[in-house]
């Protein structure tokens, strides 16, 4: 399993941006694929994206399309992190959002919450209208 750290989060406006980030320590970090999942108060916690190890491909919610952007850094000088740029945010995309980890090579998996094995503490979103 790995250790992760989200960072990045804040208050916006609607239609401003905000960056997160994911960090760990581990080496082995490339292995793995990355998600982004959030959760808004009262609701269940959704898919928002997914990129896998080389940064290559990345898969988004229908919601975010267009407007997230996921990247990734697979190396210790930049201490294996991943990003999440979200631009034009709206007051829906308040949330508490969460980065986490899988294994899984299939890109149809990469949506559901039980492949991932590893999850960190979240960092809040909120978007003012």
């Amino acid at each position: 399993q790995l250790r992760l750290v989200e960072s990045g989060g804040g208050l916006v406006q609607a239609g401003g941006s905000l960056r997160l980030s994911c960090a760990t320590s581990r080496r082995t970090f490339s292995r793995y694929v990355m998600g982004w999942f959030r959760q808004a108060p009262g609701k269940e916690r959704e898919f928002v994206g997914a990129i896998n190890y080389s940064g290559g491909i990345s898969t988004y919610h229908d919601s975010v399309k267009g407007r997230f952007t996921l990247s990734r850094d697979n190396t210790k000088s930049t201490g294996y992190t991943i990003h999440m740029q979200m631009n034009n945010l709206k007051p829906e995309d308040t949330a508490v959002y969460y980065c986490a980890a899988t294994e899984s090579q299939l890109s149809e998996t990469w949506s559901r919450m039980n492949e991932y094995t590893s999850w960190g503490q979240g960092t809040q979103v909120t978007v003012s209208s």
